[in-house]
């Protein structure tokens, strides 16, 4: 066999790199194993007011809501307005990211069929389910899924999104057409009084403008107030 050979120098130098090159790997993999898991949730369906976003979720509660809202229709014949993006950072209660991450592991990562198999059933719109963490990763992806847990978690990422969606609303509203409300935050209050609106705490901030601010009608700024009272002690003040 033959040997090879290095100079003093050229040793030294290999050594003081393959020094320097472990404990980078090393610090690079524990990096990796510490940042929190994530559940994101994609959905598509051409025609909704928002028929595009994707939610994501770390097992910290942090998160954030991107997609892009329906362009309003251009008031010139033949031009076409551009959709309009949303990028919105939010935190969720302790008690709905465990939710979210229980059926996310109940689930296998996702490592499972989540479409049902029957026909002709009605387009709802594309959906995928994501896991990354530590533990593993995978996704699925569906229409309508027979699933229970897959079910439950749809509806409450979707319920999410649409609160987010309301408040982006409430936003508008309160920017260019005050009068419009009155009407949008009863709307908003009978949502949540049907648990279709979850986690008033990532609209917190939407919500306490309009509270706040002398210039609205009574009615408007009391039920504000009101839907303030329901988020938690904890998620008060808490920034993304």
């Amino acid at each position: 066999m033959k040997t090879l050979y290095c100079s003093a120098r050229y040793c030294a130098l290999l050594a003081i790199v393959l020094a320097m090159a472990a404990p980078s790997s090393v610090r690079a993999q524990t990096a990796a194993a510490q940042l929190p898991a994530t559940v994101s949730f994609a959905f598509e369906r051409p025609g909704l007011p928002v028929p595009k976003f994707t939610l994501r979720v770390a097992e910290d509660g942090r998160g954030s809501y991107q997609g892009e809202a329906a362009a309003p229709p251009s008031p010139y014949p033949g031009v076409s307005t551009p959709p309009a993006p949303i990028d919105r950072s939010f935190m969720l209660s302790a008690a709905t990211t465990r939710k979210i991450f229980a059926l996310a592991r109940d689930l296998h990562h996702f490592n499972t069929t989540c479409a049902s198999k029957a026909k002709n059933i009605a387009d709802t719109g594309k959906k995928t389910l994501s896991y990354k963490g530590p533990d593993g990763e995978g996704s699925c992806t569906y229409n309508y899924s027979e699933n229970k847990s897959v079910q439950q978690l749809t509806e409450l990422v979707q319920n999410i999104a649409g609160t987010m969606d309301e408040g982006r609303e409430l936003d508008h509203l309160h920017r260019y057409d005050r009068l419009g409300l009155d009407a949008a935050i009863s709307f908003l209050e009978q949502q949540v009084t049907d648990g279709r609106a979850l986690e008033l705490g990532t609209i917190q901030a939407t919500l306490r403008s309009i509270a706040s601010d002398a210039d609205l009608i009574q009615r408007v700024r009391t039920r504000a107030n009101a839907l303030l009272a329901q988020i938690p002690a904890e998620m008060r003040e808490i920034a993304p």
